[in-house]
């Protein structure tokens, strides 16, 4: 069998199924667009479920792509075995409605077997029992051997509602030095001898609600082939990570660590884990999601801090996965070449969330710390299982770490407990993936219906169209009367539905004795455009010709909004550096929010400027023009495409002068002066690595500069001076201000440290201990903690248990002296009490700790049970 490598192996791929007829489609971004049933790409016909689901037609009906994927439910398994990954490409070849079964088994026989080599001999497949055409394909037109042709009732592809049908799996086999050695060892055994590598699904069947099955009237096909799997098949690797595309990564951690790359060694786990999570962050980056704590951000998160945790077996304590950006995509870039450009953007940010990471693992250390010394206080000497699932869920602890410092202090942990937390977690996870994944496969009500998909609202606000469909009550019906809320289609409209962060029109639609008022507007089946509407009078019927006016003055505001946020995104590369990508954004009337990657906050300088190089343009006049053009071309001429956008093959191009040039769809100011002007309104951070900025122009920009200049005049009215004097006179008055601050804070210590003395000659002592319980004033908790350590350093050996009333709610700070602990008092079990009288809660460790409570009159009264509770703590040494 021929050495090939996986670069190769994927052009071959894609290759021989172009000479089969087939369209070969790039991969689409990790990121779904326009399905928020999927969190991840997941398989090779997941950008392709509009054409299978019939919501859309392809140009083609024969499809190949080498899709880039993630799937995360096996995670505990990537890098165990020699087979799991969190990412990895999958090759596929899919037809809608076009060829069936016999062309995809004999292609598929002949890609494998006369393009990549594969012995026939050691080849077999599998069939569903029932499935008698593909019985006879094998046997009859392929001439597969009888013996291996294997029959299993799991050769079912079916998720619920939607399509579904038989399969047949193609296995190859590796020989018995990769087998169990049991005499039963075959065909679907757990052990590596007998490898799947294709699979091809026959969706034939739609299965119905009620759980029966109805043949499908057009027959589609769906084949899948890991093409790390192939690779190591065809490289003759006992595992996926041997292979080529992973040998500059592994070198790449053997220099960052000095441990070799070698199978079935302690390191090999982390060398797979490393190489794998870090593939799938690098490509989810770069295809625009960043680590956050919700969503797909949460899954690169877990990944980032899953590595670190393996590099740390390795010991690498230092921030390092991001110097293996560039082994990853130098190993990827023959098949993804736009990773380069984003290398140093996805290079900081993995650096950026490490070291994030390493603060978090501080604070994880803290926690166990303090759950230690609690249990040991209570004479315990097991972590519950519930702490340790927290210490991995929150901080990333991995179990055995936990148990390795536990172990340190004599302490086991409930392994059992662990492992039920995180069973009902994965059930949690299942069970929303089950909600998601059943709704696959049903058909909208439209899709059916011809047209609805014009849009002609670029240059002109009203137009006469014909009503193709009307939709009431999630069916569709022939006509409407008044009061009735309705969805419609037309031949064609000038209603923009939602779309690239752009709200939808709204409007008004007439004819003869009818109205209707259209509230939004929605894509459909695809690209039809729906109206939502309400039906003030008249009827309304399918084939009527009406007239569709937009509201043409909030229209141009939102043209206002949009074509600014064109302008701020290239100011914020001009400013920041081209690293700032757009990553989502809102535009309506006169108003804009715009995310982009950037790691720190803009300084006031840097807000200033970007919204002086967008009011510069604007003060220009450019002009803007719309051109389509191939993708190829856009890119060419230096157009900005949306980070991890998937778009088609003739785009739109929006152009401002020679400022800037961007893909879009979207409606625009026909030149940026009539935006009239921009105006910043705020910038935050909504995640690590992503910052948003909010903006008003037009009118809203007009009226924003109003108030800031009514407030001005106020402020200087206040201060009794002219607008021109009262920054100097604020700027006096607040260091009037702050002195005035500092001397009190100076005077309330030295009446502190009178209180003080007082505190300690009036101190009840409880069997040999002394007892300080009092009520202080105290500006926040920072505050009272300072004066129950100058008690503390007083008293030198006691119990003090300290409250203040701050903005109507209660602070407590208790502490126990070092000598004391042996006898079994306990400052967070105290406070915890106190806490209770209060109608609050709390706790901590034996030496110090601190709560809140919400009745600032039952102060008085909890403080006086402190002597009472202290004298129980010792009683039940």
């Amino acid at each position: 069998m021929k050495y090939r490598s996986a670069n190769e192996l994927r052009h071959l791929f894609l290759d021989f199924f172009a000479s089969k007829g087939h369209e070969i489609l790039p991969s689409a971004p990790l990121v779904p667009q326009d399905d928020p049933t999927l969190l991840w790409i997941n398989a090779g016909m997941a950008p392709l479920k509009p054409f299978f689901s019939g919501q859309q037609v392809p140009k083609n009906p024969r499809m190949a792509n080498s899709q880039k994927c993630i799937r995360t439910n096996d995670i505990e398994n990537v890098g165990k075995t020699a087979r799991h990954h969190t990412f990895f490409e999958m090759l596929g070849s899919f037809s809608i409605g076009d060829y069936f079964k016999e062309e995809t088994l004999v292609w598929g026989w002949e890609f494998l077997k006369d393009v990549v080599g594969l012995p026939e001999d050691r080849m077999w497949a599998t069939i569903h029992p029932e499935d008698e055409e593909a019985r006879r394909i094998w046997l009859d037109v392929i001439g597969l051997p009888p013996q291996r042709l294997i029959e299993t009732e799991d050769n079912f592809w079916d998720i619920g509602p939607g399509p579904c049908g038989p399969n047949s799996e193609v296995h190859f086999d590796q020989g018995p030095e990769f087998g169990c050695g049991s005499p039963s060892c075959g065909v679907g055994c757990d052990c590596d001898r007998y490898l799947e590598v294709w699979n091809h699904v026959f969706s034939q069947f739609e299965h119905q609600e009620d759980g029966s099955y109805k043949p499908l009237p057009r027959k589609n096909i769906d084949t899948g082939m890991g093409l790390e799997r192939l690779a190591a098949v065809v490289q003759g690797v006992s595992s996926n990570f041997a292979i080529d595309l992973f040998q500059p990564i592994m070198q790449a951690i053997t220099d960052l660590s000095g441990y070799p790359y070698e199978q079935n060694q302690p390191q090999t786990m982390a060398f797979n884990v490393i190489a794998d999570h870090t593939r799938a962050v690098v490509f989810a980056i770069s295809d625009g999601a960043l680590p956050s704590n919700e969503g797909r951000g949460y899954v690169i998160r877990r990944l980032i801090r899953r590595a670190v945790r393996f590099g740390k077996t390795l010991g690498l304590n230092e921030p390092f996965l991001y110097q293996l950006v560039g082994p990853v995509i130098a190993a990827m870039a023959a098949g993804y070449p736009d990773l380069q450009q984003n290398q140093e953007f996805v290079e900081r940010v993995i650096r950026l969330e490490e070291e994030r990471f390493h603060e978090t693992l501080d604070e994880g250390v803290s926690l166990l710390n303090s759950l230690i010394d609690e249990l040991r206080a209570a004479g315990q000497t097991v972590l519950k299982g519930q702490d340790a699932f927290r210490l991995y869920d929150t901080f990333g602890f991995p179990l055995d770490l936990t148990e390795e410092i536990a172990a340190e202090h004599g302490l086991a942990v409930d392994r059992a407990g662990f492992e039920q937390a995180m069973a009902e977690q994965r059930e949690r996870a299942r069970g929303a993936r089950v909600g998601i994944e059943s709704d696959f496969g049903k058909q909208g009500i439209f899709s059916d219906i011809s047209g609805g998909d014009v849009f002609i609202g670029y240059d002109d606000q009203r137009c006469s169209a014909r009503v193709i469909a009307i939709a009431s009550n999630d069916q569709l019906v022939q006509e409407a009367i008044a009061g009735q809320e309705v969805g419609l289609l037309f031949d064609q409209t000038v209603f923009y539905a939602e779309a690239g962060g752009q709200v939808a029109d709204i409007g008004e639609i007439s004819g003869d004795d009818v109205r209707l008022e259209v509230q939004k507007v929605t894509k459909v089946a695809g690209d039809k455009l729906l109206h939502h509407c309400l039906v003030h009078s008249g009827r309304v019927q399918v084939g009527q010709e009406l007239t569709l006016q937009i509201d043409w003055e909030r229209r141009q505001a939102i043209q206002r909004a949009h074509s600014a946020t064109h302008l701020v995104h290239k100011a914020l590369q001009i400013v920041l550096g081209p690293h700032a990508h757009q990553a989502g954004s809102l535009v309506e009337a006169d108003h804009l929010r715009f995310d982009f990657s950037h790691f720190s906050p803009l300084s006031a300088d840097e807000m200033r400027q970007v919204e002086y190089l967008v009011n510069q343009q604007i003060l220009a006049g450019l002009s803007v023009e719309a051109n389509e053009m191939s993708l190829q071309e856009a890119k060419e001429q230096g157009a900005i495409a949306l980070f991890g956008e998937k778009y088609e093959d003739i785009v739109r191009v929006i152009s401002m002068g020679d400022f800037t040039s961007e893909l879009c769809g979207g409606t625009h100011v026909p030149n940026v002066g009539m935006i009239g002007q921009f105006r910043l309104l705020s910038e935050s951070g909504i995640g690590a690595g992503l910052r948003r900025l909010e903006a008003v122009t037009g009118e809203r920009a007009y009226r924003y500069a109003l108030e800031q200049e009514e407030r001005l005049a106020k402020m200087a009215t206040m201060l009794k001076v002219s607008v021109a004097e009262a920054p100097r006179r604020m700027e006096a008055t607040l260091v009037m201000l702050r002195e005035a601050q500092r001397e009190a804070e100076i005077l309330r210590s030295r009446l502190a440290a009178q209180e003080v003395d007082s505190f300690l000659a009036d101190a009840p002592t409880v069997e040999g201990v002394r007892v300080v319980a009092r009520q202080v004033m105290a500006k926040d908790m920072d505050s009272l903690r300072q004066i129950a350590d100058t008690v503390k350093d007083k008293l030198q050996s006691g119990v003090i248990v300290l409250g203040a009333v701050v903005e109507e709610k209660v602070n407590l700070v208790a502490m126990v002296t070092e000598d004391l602990i042996p006898r079994q008092l306990h400052a967070g079990k105290l406070i915890k009490e106190v806490a209770k009288l209060t109608d609050g809660g709390g706790g901590g460790r034996p030496q110090m700790a601190q709560a809140g409570g919400k009745s600032p009159d039952k102060l008085p009264h909890a403080l006086d049970q402190v002597v009472k509770l202290v004298r129980e703590q010792l009683a039940a040494r």
